[in-house]
Formats: structure tokens, sequence, C-alpha cells
């Protein structure tokens, strides 16, 4: 059932109100803005949530991202007067809500708005300010929202879907023609976005590192290392699509002609979720979700066990990518990006599931991992075996866990010689 989130712990300080689906991550938005659901349909009744709880949890949930942009889509179907909250708890609400969280919201989509909507918002337009209220689309039916965003990849409710097929049956008096779907093209010689690592290895005479991710790295360690916000801010979309389309055709891009030094960051980052497989693998999403549950002082070990199931070119490309962000970490009193700040960036850049995308609860474990990947960089692929070629060291190691944590507080290997090869702390 959409919305319910089998990974969410009962020990989650809001379990009470985060069960029910009200809040939701969904993925970015084609500016690589964090994006964020909120279903109204997914409010029990009254009595069964308590409202403050509710505001705590949208604070608490909003906390983790606000220093980004982010975007937010609103569902406001299934608001009644059974689940409705009152005028004063949405006063309050906004006043809460300040600054802070406004600044870096960058879109807010509501979506299938009533006139119960737009008389809200007479009543509260002089408490909102003009610029805040330009970032307000409104979208009578899911296929305006398509217009702005990837739906594919938004958590909608099913009751959402079912609503907003009933209405476009109304408004058309039959069911709306199939959308057909052009037949895929065979990428460009020169593609450099939506292809695989392999594919772009063997059109670039077996070279491991991909031209768009060496070209963007080189540019911002020579320029932006000290740049504030880097990785964070995003870039105007018109330009990103530009650059993206410039190098799929095989021109040069000369960053310094757009003086935004954030927009090769933007580019990187597309070029990284614009990946078929995610880089770090959908076969690994299980065990980077098991980082939490990892004694604190065997999570290093945990991530290079990890890796060692990556094919030798995803590991390659891991490699070069996180020893530059470990520079830009070591440059934070600068940029404002250390390696916690890098990895809520990212962590949904580098790993997302096969089906669906991240639950709201899965971001801590993806983004702790990106964290150690970054903060550790040196002990973390030093001295690494070649991927592919440690299933039994692998093994013994998971079975040996009483003797991987003696070595772990000793030095000595104890029961195994293959544990020589892990020696870190």
């Amino acid at each position: 059932m959409a919305g319910l989130d089998p990974t969410l712990s009962t020990s989650h300080p809001f379990y009470d109100v985060a069960r029910h689906g009200i809040l939701q991550v969904a993925g970015d938005d084609r500016q690589g803005r964090r994006i964020f659901t909120f279903s109204c349909c997914r409010l029990p009744p009254l009595h069964q949530l308590n409202h403050q709880r509710l505001l705590e949890y949208l604070k608490y949930t909003l906390d983790q991202h606000v220093e980004n942009d982010y975007t937010i889509v609103y569902f406001h179907y299934g608001l009644s007067s059974q689940n409705k909250p009152s005028l004063g708890w949405l006063q309050n609400t906004y006043k809460e809500f300040d600054r802070k969280y406004k600044k870096n919201l960058k879109a807010l989509y509501v979506v299938h708005p009533t006139s119960l909507i737009k008389a809200l918002w007479n009543i509260f337009k002089p408490l909102i300010s003009h610029k805040f209220g330009k970032k307000v689309t409104y979208c009578s039916n899911l296929r305006e929202l398509r217009e702005h965003l990837q739906c594919d990849q938004l958590l909608i409710p099913p009751e959402v879907v079912r609503y907003d097929e009933k209405l476009q049956n109304l408004h058309k008096g039959q069911p709306p023609p199939p959308t057909k779907t052009p037949p895929p093209r065979p990428p460009l010689p020169t593609q450099q976005f939506g292809v695989s690592l392999q594919y772009l290895r063997d059109k670039n005479q077996g070279e491991l590192i991909p031209p768009v991710l060496r070209w963007t790295v080189t540019y911002l360690r020579e320029k932006g290392l000290r740049t504030e916000g880097l990785f964070r801010r995003s870039a105007s979309a018109q330009t990103v699509r530009q650059v993206q389309r410039l190098y799929d055709q095989g021109k040069p891009v000369n960053f310094d002609d757009y003086g935004d030094m954030h927009l090769p960051a933007v580019i990187l980052k597309t070029f990284l979720r614009e990946l078929p497989q995610p880089l770090l693998t959908f076969q690994a999403y299980e065990q980077i979700l098991g980082i939490t549950s990892v004694e604190s002082s065997l999570r290093v070990t945990h991530c290079r066990l990890t890796l060692r199931s990556l094919p030798e070119h995803n590991y390659a490309v891991l490699r070069y990518l996180m020893g530059f962000l470990h520079e830009v970490s070591l440059e934070s009193i600068s940029n404002k990006m250390n390696s916690s700040n890098l990895a809520c960036v990212f962590g949904l850049n580098l790993i997302w599931p096969s089906q669906g995308v991240a639950s709201l609860s899965a971001l801590v474990p993806l983004n702790l991992f990106t964290e150690l990947l970054i903060e550790y960089y040196d002990k973390v692929f030093s001295c690494q075996e070649a991927p592919g070629e440690h299933t039994r060291d692998t093994v013994e190691v998971q079975q040996a866990g009483p003797v991987t944590k003696e070595f772990m507080k000793t030095g000595t290997p104890r029961a195994s010689p293959y544990l020589s090869r892990l020696r870190i702390s």
C-alpha cells in the first residue's frame, strides 16, 4: 500500500505520526532538488492524530534538508471535515516555518485544489509574502503536474490516482486515450547522459572515468573547492539542459563562459542521477541499508566489505568521485560542505532501490554510508582487493563476527589469515 514504509522502525521518535505516510521523500526534481509529498488522504481522523506532534514531525523531517533547495508537492484530495486541521493550526504552522524553511523552498505544487484552498489562500494572503506566493503552482490534475515534475518517481497514493482518473473521465465524458510511448532510440556515439558506464568506456578507448565526471571534477578542483554551498545550490534548469545537450553532441563546454560555479556541480550530480543503474548498484542497496545496525567501530569495515561486491568499473569511478568529495570536505571552513552535508546531497545520487523510490527512513542509512565513504576515504579505499576476487574473504569475515570485533580491538587477527587485509579502525 502506497505511503506505508516497511522499513519504518517503532523506535522512530515520531513513529505515531510517521506511520501514516503523510509526508514522504520522492527523489529529486529536474533541477536536482529534493521532493517531498504531503498527502491529505493519509491524514487520519482528528481524534487519532496529535496535530502538534504532526507539526513537530514536519519540522524534524525538513530540518534534515532545509539547507538545500527543495520542492513540496501537496496532494489536497482526501481532506475532509473528519481530518481537517483547524485554521488556528494552519496559521501557527505558517509562523513556525520561518525564513530558514521558506528560503530554500523553491516550488510548492498544489494538486487538485478546491474552492476551500482558494478561500484559505485569500484568508492568509495578508500574512504571506509576495515572494513566497510566487513559488506556488496550482495543478488541476496529475497531467499538469507532469509538466513540471517526473511523476513516475513520486509516491502518489492510489486514492489520488483514482480521483484524478475520475476527474478526467467526468471532464471528457470518456476515458482519455492511452499515451503512446515513443520507441527507445539508440544513444548517440557521443552520448554522455543516461547511458551505462560500460557504454561510456567502450566509446572512450577503455577510459574508466567517464568524461563528464572527469571534466567537472577537474574544473571544480581547480576553481571551485572553496565555493560556499558547493553541490547544495541549484543552477538554471535551462542552462543545465543546454550543457547536457552540448556534451551529448560531443561539443566542448567551457564553464568559464557561464559564470556560475554551481553549474558544473549540478552537471556532475545530474550525470550520476541519470545513470541507468546507480553507481553503488541495485544489488548493494539492502547491504547499505544495514549500516545503522552495525557497531560504530565496525562501520568502516562494513563499507569496505560492501564495496567488494561492486564491479571493477563502478569501484574505480566511485573511488575517483569520493576522493574528490573528500577534498571538498577538507575545505568546509570556506565552502560550508563537510562530509555530512555532502552525504545529504549525494546519498540518493549514488544509490536508489530498483523498484520505486527510497523511503524517508532509508535516507538515514544511505546518507550515513555515503558520509563514511567521504570522511574515511583513505581507510575505505586503501589496499582494496580487486572486486570479484574476495568471495571467500567476505564469507569468512561474515561468519566470524566475534573474531572481527576482537581484531578491531587488538589489531591482531586471531582466526583467519584473510582478516589481515582489513586492518582499519
